[in-house]
């Protein structure tokens, strides 16, 4: 996965306040316009049974979608599930930060990381109480 690719994966699916958080600490504050939105539509979403299955149309979800230049025409692109404009914008805005040199490695460090370790911590609880409630099945051979 690159490195965009995964930037963009944690920031969406982190929280838009956690997100909002993360970018004020940062001292990262460039002039930008909205090129396209913040505007919210719907996206087709797909699904494939046990993850290897023949793909099928699963449903219609919400999808806001935003981009944003800076003033030297870096452009970034951000997507997020559900309605939150600012969410997306933001998504955008660190989207088209990144690609700087300079503020890469602040990003990356101040934004990036904490997110994705949270977002880490959260998905081992989930696991672990998944796990509390497994139950394995057996079959017994009858001897006859």
């Amino acid at each position: 996965m690159t490195d965009a690719r995964r930037r963009q994966r944690i920031l969406a699916l982190s929280p838009g306040d956690r997100v909002e958080e993360a970018w004020s600490r940062l001292d990262i504050a460039p002039h930008y316009r909205c090129v396209r939105g913040p505007e919210t539509g719907m996206a087709m979403v797909r699904g494939r049974m046990g993850g290897t299955g023949k793909a099928f149309h699963l449903g219609e979800m919400t999808l806001t979608r935003a981009s944003v230049a800076l003033e030297d025409g870096t452009l970034g692109h951000g997507w997020v599930k559900g309605r939150d404009h600012r969410h997306a914008e933001l998504i955008a805005l660190v989207d088209a930060c990144a690609q700087h040199a300079e503020w890469e490695a602040s990003l990356e460090e101040g934004v990036i990381a904490p997110l994705a370790a949270r977002l880490a911590e959260e998905h081992e609880a989930q696991a672990e109480v998944a796990a509390a409630t497994r139950v394995d099945f057996f079959t017994m051979v009858r001897g006859e």
